[in-house]
């Protein structure tokens, strides 16, 4: 017994030594929201989550400004730089995109190349927690008045959305459609309808794109993204619970800081989960700030009706 105790004795010492010795993550360690400045000027979003695996090494994801969430195998960290690559996604270009990126204080910039050889400026700050509890509700609002286009306006294209017979409906690929009010924590009610092989989207505070696809057509393609009711390429649903193009598809979306519920047709396919960040095609990464709701118009034609939102009190 006395052995046995020393042994333990020994191993407890050991462990409290090597814990003692065990250095402090690099400051590169956490999850950044980025703005990236285009060769036009124009700013542009996107994400990155580092964090330590096993004995120190420095792996993460990335969200460029369209596309989805990508995995980081290997990051290093020398000199207060940051540095990664990864292979390209739908940018132009084979070459790999390349990050590299100096911590100063709470703040991250550097640059990032992408596979053509563009270099792209960019500032990162801290993401924000968006911890907090479900707020008191005030009176549900209609967004869309089924006459016209009267709360929102276009973007990023030209705009091929109207109103017809009380139908929120976009005609083929052009512009996103976004509203003027903006908000913070909400529960939004949407109906929409897609055609064979459809792909829409609904942006929570712009932000975040709870995705609308035919998943029941697109199969590939939503085993990759999440399929209907998805938050695109980070929460994929519990089941399928999409009706499929030509009808009517219900979505209940509530928004609590990162936690997101989402219900289709009635079913609860996410439940209280968390968002790590803004998916591609955000209208910007300043996570901390109310925003708008965006449905997406450039992938072609879809139509939404009796959109509701009940913003927080």
């Amino acid at each position: 017994m006395m052995r046995f105790g020393y042994v333990v004795a020994t191993s407890c010492l050991l462990t409290s030594s090597l814990a003692g010795q065990a250095s402090a993550p690099p400051p590169a360690v956490g999850t950044w929201d980025l703005t990236l400045t285009a060769p036009d000027g124009r700013p542009l979003p996107s994400w990155l989550e580092v964090h330590v695996s096993g004995n120190g090494v420095l792996v993460g994801r990335f969200q460029g400004v369209v596309g989805s969430v990508r995995p980081i195998s290997r990051l290093t960290y020398a000199n207060d730089t940051l540095r990664f690559s990864i292979p390209p996604q739908w940018e132009a270009g084979s070459a790999d995109l390349q990050f590299a990126g100096v911590v100063a204080g709470e703040g991250l910039a550097g640059t990032i190349t992408d596979p053509s050889g563009t270099p792209y400026p960019f500032t990162a700050v801290r993401a924000p927690a968006l911890r907090r509890p479900t707020p008191p509700w005030a009176p549900a609002l209609r967004l869309f008045n089924g006459k016209d286009l009267a709360g929102w306006h276009p973007v990023g294209g030209t705009n091929q959305w109207s109103a017809v017979s009380g139908v929120l409906t976009n005609a083929k690929g052009g512009a996103n459609l976004v509203t003027d009010a903006v908000f913070t924590d909400f529960k939004l009610h949407v109906e929409v309808r897609y055609p064979p092989k459809g792909n829409s989207g609904v942006y929570l505070r712009g932000r975040h794109e709870v995705q609308v696809e035919d998943s029941v057509v697109t199969k590939a393609d939503a085993e990759a993204t999440g399929g209907l009711g998805a938050i695109y390429g980070f929460l994929i649903p519990n089941q399928n619970a999409a009706k499929g193009a030509g009808q009517w598809e219900t979505l209940d979306v509530t928004l609590v800081g990162r936690l997101v519920t989402v219900v289709l047709n009635g079913k609860r396919i996410i439940s209280e989960q968390e968002i790590p960040g803004p998916t591609g095609g955000a209208l910007d990464s300043k996570e901390g700030t109310a925003g708008p709701i965006m449905l997406q118009g450039d992938h072609g034609p879809v139509e939404y009706r009796n959109l509701l939102i009940t913003p927080a009190r």
